[in-house]
């Protein structure tokens, strides 16, 4: 109270100080209120201040009864001042709505007769149906006075919602009943105005049957105190009737209803009625017949309508039409879950949903957002939609009362049920207490104090907690419990029960059986959902703490593989990974306690191939993923020194290079898992090129110590190596351009000894490169290095290693144009750094010639660029999808790009790159390429690649195609940032781009 009474300040009479401690925060205005006309004598009657008291805003319910006093004739005054000092019910009834509702109280100040409908519901257990609603309403359009039909609805439905919001206030009725009464009401008043329209046009009335088809909250019977109504039309012809003049005529009423509820003249808009649930949405026809309906969502509806037709319910019009239409469209709604993509597609609405909420209300949303009423909302709908298929006791369009036959059979603990209903009617109670203020729409946690503590005041019998303190707090604490606990069910309610079918759960929990657990997976995108259940079964069994851990951990991984292109590999990869780490205490603390950690791994493993597999051949890099830092590739100079210390401890040749591989294997899945989970980069550009630096820095720090281990071992055996070697990168690898699944295209370079023989040498340096070649490609636990020679002088036919004196006299010789080009990406990687700096001085005046390309030699690379193109695209491969050697594929812009390179890399140093983009954007920078083409090249060079990786990382082995099997090429697509079910735009999106490219191919490599 003593805050109560500084709100108010510190001067105050004491009968200011009285009303403080009733609640009242502006004491000296309801001071001179008491004092006016209506209420003399009323001042000192301590009932009736502990009634005002008892609302949720004194000032404002005192402020509503001096208007209302003041508005009334002299002998309803009277009637009025009596029956508030004599009848607690309706003094409780009319000061709750005083007190809550400023719209409300202006009402009354404009009707002041209409308090009367309060004494109307004396009795508590008296509560008006839809035809009680509809009798009112009628009479009153019906009775005689000035005012004109449409202004007689829209106070008749005032004076409705006041009753309604009466008993509300003062717990006569409770959230369902109220929701329930407003719907009732609204179904009313669109019979009334649909009477209205067929009175004012009453030859369209003869022409057709027309039955108005509640939706959403409306059709549910969970109706807001200001919402729109969202309703479908639908018509027949009238015996005899032509049917486009029937819909014509259709159209004509649904329209005059549809002004008549949302006029805004006069007494004021009702709410809006909209119809844009109805077939193609605003762009399709406001009316259709049954039968036009039915073959719409026959053909073209998406599963979210079919969602949205779980409320349908006939509201208004000719009920034998709305039963007709709910029996055409009902067995739809069940088979919808059968859809392919369903559960993706439910999902992704619910994150457009969340991602059009503007980041300042995303805080005070009480509707859309996390842990909001639309979380509820769509879980039980999921639900129904996936089990209503076999348990017709599901398909209610009432959210309260499909959630309690969700529970009752079994789809549903029981506490989690009572405590999700608990959630809904607390977040639904708010909403309609905001809303009733001013019976404006909104969903919005309002933001000024007075507000908040209205609401609380409201509120307060449903906060667990002492609001007399501080009722704000209170608020907010009960609000934040309830959305946290939305949050946590949503997962919990879908994927739980999944658990309970397969292992011991305490007393309380769902039990589904194994036929709706199956359906339940088969709906997530489990396309073998027996096998899923045997590996729930062996995750969650048993009371060991492993299974303890895991049977908490499996309804949110379950979640999170379902939202995967794969949620058959994310399990299976799960299961195996805590097979062979169940039993270690980090690896189950890391997942309990981290939970960024549970699903880095839970997305990684339903990724694709490639890192899963990398993942099981030494399951303990599950730690990187705990770890801030731990999946950031590291660069060439600590994997070498890491690489080469490993070498240096082993004690054979095998052993080095095995070493050597191990690192490899785990920093591919580094590189693998951070590029998965988005963490190279927010630009898809930016990103390829962080994973073609990485992969590069790791083959080449592979190479060296691989080359160490390889040349110790001869040493051991021969005595000191006769000879340098240096290894030439070349390709994508000397363009630090690898993809996953690369190979490693080198040159080997070697220079004898002062004092060695050449032929000593030569035999020393072909075998250790052979070994180390054989070495690195070996059957192994390990992924195989692939080390490819064949771009070497004459190819596979010619020595595997030369002298740096060999190279020089066969370039000076025996060179062809296609091998200066090959030489454009040649960069030193591994070896000795000498010799590989002075094999650089070398092939530079080869690869960037002083003079240009001569026209014989443009001919030669023209010539052979069209032959690959007709001889090497694997027979039945799409010319128009093949990434490296297709249409506007990597092939073509890298020959693009190297020609230019070969005719101005001497006069232009920033060409003298081996990176196919930086080379590219320092032509367009000197206008050799115009800006825009630069763009289109660089555009397709980017997909293409990105599309070989993703193949790579899906499949586990390397394509140059778009995967034929849809689950594959839907983890392409996952990849590449399209959604569920939009794998055909991807490759209409390579078409295009790639199309593109060729066009400037043409252009500037054919001329």
């Amino acid at each position: 109270m003593a805050v109560e009474e500084q709100r108010a300040g510190s001067r105050v009479s004491r009968p200011e100080i009285r009303l403080v401690r009733r609640g009242f925060t502006d004491p000296a205005q309801a001071v001179r209120l008491l004092a006016g006309p209506g209420l003399e004598g009323l001042a000192d009657d301590p009932v009736l201040l502990d009634a005002l008291g008892a609302t949720a805003d004194p000032d404002l319910a005192l402020l509503g009864l001096a208007r209302l006093l003041e508005a009334a004739d002299e002998a309803d005054r009277h009637t009025l001042r009596d029956t508030l000092t004599t009848s607690k019910p309706l003094r409780d009834r009319l000061l709750g709505v005083l007190g809550a509702s400023t719209a409300l109280a202006d009402h009354l100040a404009r009707h002041p007769h209409d308090w009367h409908a309060l004494v109307t519901f004396e009795l508590r257990d008296m509560h008006p149906g839809p035809d009680d609603f509809l009798r009112a309403l009628q009479q009153a359009v019906r009775a005689d006075g000035t005012a004109g039909p449409a202004d007689a609805l829209r106070v008749a439905y005032r004076r409705c919602l006041l009753a309604i919001a009466a008993r509300d206030l003062t717990g006569t009725t409770d959230l369902a009943q109220t929701a329930a009464e407003l719907a009732d009401l609204a179904g009313a008043t669109l019979q009334t105005a649909l009477d209205l329209a067929a009175e004012q046009d009453p030859e369209a009335a003869r022409a057709c049957r027309l039955a108005v088809i509640g939706m959403g909250k409306c059709g549910g019977r969970e109706l807001n105190y200001v919402s729109d109504v969202d309703v479908i039309f639908v018509a027949e012809p009238q015996e005899g009737a032509d049917e486009h003049e029937a819909l014509k005529a259709a159209t004509r009423l649904a329209a005059a209803l549809t002004r008549l509820c949302a006029d805004t003249t006069g007494e004021g808009t009702i709410w809006p009625v909209d119809a844009n649930l109805r077939p193609e949405g605003r762009n399709g026809p406001l009316v259709r017949t049954l039968a036009s309906h039915t073959a719409y969502y026959q053909r073209w509806a998406k599963t979210w309508e079919f969602q949205a037709l779980l409320k349908a319910r006939p509201v208004a019009g000719d009920a034998e039409l709305g039963a007709a239409y709910l029996a055409a469209l009902e067995p739809m709604v069940w088979q919808a879950a059968a859809r392919e993509n369903f559960v993706a597609d439910v999902q992704q609405m619910r994150r457009r949903v969340i991602d059009s909420i503007p980041v300042t209300e995303l805080d005070r949303q009480l509707k859309l957002g996390p842990g909001g009423l639309r979380d509820v909302e769509f879980s039980v709908q999921l639900l129904q939609l996936v089990h209503g298929r076999t348990d017709p006791a599901l398909r209610s369009g009432n959210t309260l009362e499909a959630l309690a036959a969700l529970s009752r059979g079994g789809y549903v603990g029981r506490a989690d049920a009572a405590s999700l209903e608990a959630a809904y009617r607390f977040l639904r109670s708010m909403e309609h207490r905001i809303q009733l203020h001013r019976l404006r729409r909104t969903h919005l946690m309002p933001t000024g104090e007075e507000d908040q503590r209205r609401l609380a005041r409201s509120l307060a019998p449903l906060i667990n907690d002492d609001t007399r303190a501080d009722p704000v707090a209170a608020l907010q604490r009960e609000w934040k419990r309830h959305a946290v606990e939305v949050r946590r069910l949503h997962e919990k309610l879908f994927y739980r029960p999944l658990l309970d079918a397969v292992a011991e759960l305490p007393a309380g929990a769902a039990g589904l059986t194994p036929d709706a657990a199956r359906a339940r997976l088969e709906a997530l995108g489990y396309a073998d959902p027996a096998a899923a259940l045997r590996h729930l079964t062996a995750l969650a069994s048993g009371v060991s703490r492993k299974a303890a851990i895991q049977r908490t951990l499996l309804p949110v991984l379950l979640g999170w593989f379902a939202d995967s292109a794969d949620p058959d590999a994310g399990l299976l990869n799960f299961r195996q990974v805590s097979d062979a780490l169940g039993r270690t205490p980090w690896y189950l603390r890391l997942l309990r306690d981290e939970s960024a950690a549970a699903e880095q791994l839970a997305r990684v493993l339903s990724a694709g191939r490639l890192a899963p597999d990398l993942l099981l051949r030494a399951p303990e890099a599950v730690a990187m993923l705990g770890d801030p830092q731990g999946l950031v590739p590291r660069g060439r100079a600590a994997l070498e020194q890491e690489i080469l210390a490993a070498v240096g401890r082993a004690d054979s040749t095998g052993a080095g290079v095995a070493a050597a591989r191990s690192v490899r294997r785990r920093e591919l899945f580094r590189t693998a898992a951070a590029d998965v989970l988005g963490r190279l980069g927010d630009d898809p550009a930016e990103a390829l090129d962080a994973a073609g630096e990485a992969l590069t820095a790791l083959n080449a720090a592979t190479l060296q110590g691989s080359l160490r281990a390889c040349i110790a071992g001869w040493e051991a055996e021969h005595g000191g190596l006769p000879t340098r070697i240096a290894v030439i990168a070349m390709g994508r690898f000397g363009g630090r351009e690898l993809g996953y699944g690369s190979d490693a295209d080198v040159l080997f370079v070697h220079e004898p000894l002062l004092g060695s023989l050449e032929q000593d040498a030569a035999r020393a340096a072909q075998a250790v490169c052979h070994e180390l070649r054989t070495l690195l490609a070996a059957p192994s636990t390990e992924p195989p290095l692939l080390v490819d020679a064949d771009l070497r002088p004459e190819g596979r036919n010619g020595p595997l290693v030369r002298t740096l004196a060999s190279y020089t006299a066969y370039y000076r010789r025996w060179s062809h144009a296609w091998e200066s080009q090959a030489l454009l990406r040649a960069e030193p990687v591994a070896g000795d750094e000498d010799l590989g700096a002075r094999f650089r001085q070398l092939i530079d005046p080869l690869r960037y010639p002083g003079v240009g390309v001569p026209e014989r030699d443009l001919m030669e690379i023209r010539r052979i660029k069209a032959r690959i193109e007709a001889e090497r695209l694997p027979r039945g491969a799409d010319p128009t999808t093949h990434t490296k050697i297709g249409r506007g594929g990597l092939a073509d812009v890298e020959w693009t790009v190297q020609l230019i390179q070969l005719q101005h890399g001497h006069e232009l140093p920033a060409l003298r790159t081996t990176r196919t983009r930086a080379a590219l954007a320092a032509a367009a920078e000197a206008g050799l390429v115009d800006e825009e083409d630069a763009a289109v090249l660089d555009t397709a060079w980017v997909l293409a690649s990105r599309v070989r990786s993703a193949v790579m990382l899906v499949r586990g082995r390397p394509g140059d195609s778009f995967p034929a099997d849809a689950r594959e090429l839907a983890g392409v697509a996952r990849y590449l940032g399209y959604g569920a079910g939009h794998s055909g735009e991807l490759v209409d999106d390579y078409r295009r781009a790639t199309r593109r490219a060729r066009a400037v191919v043409e252009r500037l490599f054919y001329g």
